[in-house]
């Protein structure tokens, strides 16, 4: 809860500020009271690598001190409820100082951002995380800089007072050997120096050119990094554009992503890294033979993915049994273990929202079907109170978060760049109050995930004399733990006769219900209202 300290100055932005401190009260109040009126809110977090991650893009996610700009400290400020929510652990999109809003192209990799605040408010981020039992990863683009960077404008600086007949001498200059530089132009990714012969790789744009990774300076640069970031308190990196590392080559991308895995164990044990490699499941699966803990599930998310296509009616359940079954065992033959990373979007796909035609009950579904899946969930911020993105834009999919309708409620400005969406739920203090709202249908899914730590650790098994079109039946078990669980996947209430099965006998112990239906047990047969998951023992 905020302090009165602005209360006794004057001046312009005096009632504004007044009122912020107001509005927070009450929200942290509302927080509090709905935190006291839940099921087993005494729950405890397992102190293991599996959480519930929600990603943030600071920018656009809570403005602390008025400049309609996102920041350190207003996710700090909002970890009660990010806590409240079930949340175990936050990503936070790039945070270090870069020149573009979205920066991924850090200028200084020991920075923070001055628009985010600067590093003891990053502290304060880290401490405030670890007192809520959430554990904190940030981005990390090892793959490119920013043209600004202190390394590529000293490597520039060399090659541009070169003579037409001398080659690079990086016993001269040893940033020259931290990028990819050549005097022929290998493709469309590579940009002239102007007044020069030379080019530099840069395969997302000009002004993000290219490391060298294979480089043992580089290495020992990152090396660097990292203990800086650990010494701070940072329990993971999300590895940015990890297959992009060395072009069309995993061996090499493996080889550094497990020496830098390995190198941030021996500065902390309990160390995780999330790997992004946006591709399909063979090609993921060769970059877990990196033994690295975490690589982002792509081919389960967005349209093409089986959460959405499930949710939506368009693919069988027994699609969604026979997914996780594939990847456990896919995912497993490389990296034993592998902790799995679904998600439904993230910050370069179009929102689940907008994929799902904006149906409350679709969107239900693909949460509840995402948040009983093994492995780490990974849950964009947004997602859970149904905001909507706009055409291919990124910046459309980076909109400020909707707290309230209310202006002054931490509400940030959406990108420059960023086009009107029309959003179609209510914000956030407003679906609080709903029972039935899309962000309390999240909390009741991650209030089970916390409770049943079998359904993110356990292996999965398919009940296939249940399991069918509509009907997914699965056993997880984790270590002498082992629950069921039951989904009806259709529009209609749906009977399940658990006879003869292997979960004859089992008993209903918890549901996740898109309504006000009602899962009925009457001996071994279970009546599913439509589009509802149940638990049972």
């Amino acid at each position: 809860m905020r302090i009165f300290y602005d209360s006794m100055l004057l001046g312009e932005g005096y009632m504004k500020k007044i009122f912020r401190s107001f509005v927070c009260i009450v929200f942290s109040c509302m927080i509090f009271l709905m935190g006291c009126g839940n099921k087993d809110s005494d729950i405890e977090v397992i102190d293991d690598n599996y959480r519930n991650y929600y990603e943030i893009f600071v920018r656009s996610y809570a403005d602390s001190n008025g400049d309609d700009i996102g920041d350190l400290n207003g996710v700090s400020e909002k970890l009660d409820y990010i806590s409240d929510m079930g949340f175990t652990g936050i990503w936070l999109m790039p945070i270090m100082e870069s020149t573009t809003y979205h920066k991924y192209d850090v200028v200084d990799y020991m920075s923070i951002d001055p628009e985010y605040g600067n590093l003891d408010d990053f502290k304060n981020l880290v401490e405030n995380c670890h007192e809520h039992d959430i554990k904190i990863i940030i981005d990390l683009a090892m793959n490119h800089t920013s043209s600004k960077h202190e390394w590529f404008l000293t490597a520039v600086d060399y090659i541009k007072g070169l003579g037409d007949d001398e080659d690079i001498d990086t016993s001269k200059c040893k940033y020259a050997g931290y990028y990819n530089f050549s005097k022929e132009k290998e493709d469309g990714s590579w940009v002239n120096i102007d007044g020069t012969s030379w080019y530099y790789e840069a395969v997302f744009w000009s002004e993000m050119p290219d490391l060298n990774l294979k480089n043992s300076d580089v290495q020992k640069e990152f090396e660097d990094i990292a203990k800086f970031w650990i010494d701070m308190g940072v329990d993971g990196f999300r590895m940015d554009a990890a297959m992009h590392y060395e072009e069309a080559d995993y061996e090499t991308n493996n080889e550094i992503l497990n020496n830098f895995y390995n190198y941030c164990l021996g500065l902390d044990d309990d160390f995780y890294m999330v790997s992004e490699v946006w591709s399909d499941k063979s090609t993921i699966a060769n970059y877990y033979k990196s033994m690295t803990p975490s690589f982002f599930n792509f081919p389960v998310s967005s349209t093409d993915g089986i959460l959405e296509k499930v949710a939506m009616g368009t693919a069988k359940a027994s699609s969604y049994v026979n997914t996780m079954l594939d990847d456990e065992k896919v995912y497993g033959e490389s990296n034993p273990d592998f902790i799995d990373a679904p998600f439904l979007t993230n910050h370069d796909q179009t929102r689940v929202c907008n994929n799902l035609r904006s149906d409350l009950n679709d969107l239900k579904m693909a949460a509840g079907l995402l948040l009983t899946m093994p492995g780490n969930t990974f849950v964009y911020y947004g997602e859970e109170i149904g905001m909507k993105s706009s055409g291919t834009k990124d910046e459309n999919k980076r909109l400020a978060f909707i707290w309230s309708e209310d202006e002054d409620s931490y509400m940030c400005k959406d990108p420059d760049d960023a086009d009107e969406v029309e959003q179609v739920f209510p914000a956030l203090d407003e679906q609080l109050l709903d029972e039935t709202s899309l962000a309390n249908y999240y909390k009741d899914a991650l209030y089970l995930r916390n409770k049943y730590p079998v359904i993110a650790r356990g292996d999965v098994q398919n009940v296939e004399d249940i399991t069918n079109d509509t009907i997914a039946a699965t056993i997880r078990t984790y270590e002498d733990d082992k629950i069921a669980i039951l989904y009806n996947t259709s529009d209609e209430n749906m009977d399940v006769d658990m006879t003869g099965t292997d979960i004859e006998g089992y008993k209903l112990v918890d549901s996740l219900l898109i309504s006000d239906g009602e899962v009925l047990q009457d001996g071994d047969v279970m009546t599913l209202p439509a589009q509802s998951i149940c638990i049972l023992k």
